[in-house]
Order: C-alpha cells, then sequence, then structure tokens
C-alpha cells in the first residue's frame, strides 16, 4: 500500500499554518480536517484545468497538476500531488476565501 504525507510547498505555508491555531482556529479545524482527508484519499479535492492555473503556480512551483479542497464557509485549499512508487505528498500551496480564490483563479477581477 502506498503512504500517504501531507505537506507544504514552504516554509511560508507551514508557518501560516502554524498562526492559523492561535490567529483563526476555526480555520486551523477547517485545515486539519482537510489534511486528514487528503491523508486518507489525496484524490479527494477537485482537479483544476490546466487552463485555469494561475501563472505564478506554474512559475514559482513548477506544477504539473493543481487540485481545490473545498472547505467549509466557502474557503479554499489549492494544492498539487507529488507521487513516486512507494508515496504520495499532497503539498498545500495556499489557501483563502471564496472572494480571494475567484481573484487569484481570474473569476473576479482585481
Amino acid at each position: 500500500m502506498t503512504e500517504v504525507f501531507v505537506g507544504f510547498i514552504d516554509r511560508k505555508a507551514r508557518e501560516e499554518y502554524e498562526k492559523a491555531q492561535t490567529e483563526n482556529p476555526q480555520l486551523f479545524k477547517f485545515l486539519e480536517r482537510a489534511t486528514n482527508d487528503l491523508k486518507e484519499n489525496p484524490f479527494c479535492g477537485i482537479k483544476i484545468p490546466k487552463k485555469l492555473w494561475p501563472n505564478d503556480y506554474v512559475k514559482k512551483y513548477s506544477i504539473d497538476n493543481l487540485w481545490k479542497y473545498d472547505m467549509p464557509n466557502a474557503w479554499r485549499l489549492i494544492y498539487t500531488i507529488a507521487k513516486d512508487e512507494v508515496r504520495i505528498l499532497a503539498i498545500l500551496l495556499e489557501w483563502f476565501d471564496h472572494k480571494n480564490y475567484e481573484k487569484k483563479f481570474g473569476y473576479r477581477k482585481q
């Protein structure tokens, strides 16, 4: 059986996750639920079509797949998946409320 791990794309993402624990406990609870779900099934999110990927994700992270996990209160968690023969890694990129999600993905004008 392939092991599944959840990690962060960079130190900033990890720090934001840890900061949410004290600054926004409700959001932290949503993030914990999401990471637990991703550990169970990293493909439980919605795969985002390549034509909708923000260019900065491609340039900064060299991703080849992008997923969205819908959290309560219209929060969105964006992640990518890396895998080899032994393990799967769900890599958390960022999360934001629906308004900022729409901006990031070009559904709403800046």
